[in-house]
């Protein structure tokens, strides 16, 4: 991994970085929650690369997004494509420390966004793109982070972003058994997607 991936590239994302500055930290914690793939790949990066270091507090892997009839899904059932929920991870930060908008172009530098419904060889609904906004603020920040992350990066290749931007309550989202928290930390010969690393 880059030792420059968490700096950010994007105007609208330094303006960001400019902007935290002027909180204090400790007094609003927020949740982001993001799918790209396969989440043992996104977890093991965002752990490397945030836990410990400053803003963000835990990372968790789970399932997000699906069908109304489908609460707290088993794995199997996520990995059968009928519950509609994606597999995620969601992450716990201080935006003083780290404004969600890092964390946006962080998700966009380490998958490729213009696949639909995959990842690498993983296939279906549940290793969509996708990024779950839990307020207004998080969806404006998201809507143009997409927009930037298209113009700069995506357009150049011909290529378009298909992730899709699903407003979901924090709690919609249904964590994973222990087995899959911090699954490739704890087994490092274990299943990574080719799709997850650095893009730019």
């Amino acid at each position: 991994m880059s030792a420059n991936l968490t700096s950010p590239t994007l105007p609208f994302v330094q303006a960001a970085v400019s902007a935290k500055a002027q909180l204090q930290p400790g007094n609003k914690t927020e949740f982001a929650t993001f799918a790209s793939g396969c989440y043992w790949g996104p977890d093991q990066m965002f752990r490397n690369a945030y836990l410990g270091k400053g803003g963000v507090s835990s990372s968790e892997v789970g399932f997000i997004g699906g069908l109304e009839s489908s609460k707290d899904p088993t794995y199997e059932e996520v990995c059968s494509g009928r519950t509609g929920h994606a597999e995620a991870v969601q992450l716990k930060f201080d935006p003083a420390l780290v404004s969600y908008a890092e964390l946006l172009e962080f998700f966009y530098r380490t998958h490729d966004a213009s696949q639909l419904n995959k990842q690498g060889n993983d296939r279906g609904t549940q290793y969509r793109s996708a990024i779950f906004p839990h307020n207004d603020e998080q969806l404006d920040i998201a809507r143009k982070v997409t927009d930037e992350v298209q113009s700069t990066y995506y357009d150049p290749k011909g290529s378009k972003i298909v992730t899709q931007i699903e407003v979901r309550p924090v709690d919609n989202f249904f964590p994973a058994d222990d087995t899959h928290q911090d699954y490739l930390n704890k087994n490092p010969w274990g299943y990574h997607c080719s799709a997850h690393r650095p893009y730019w």
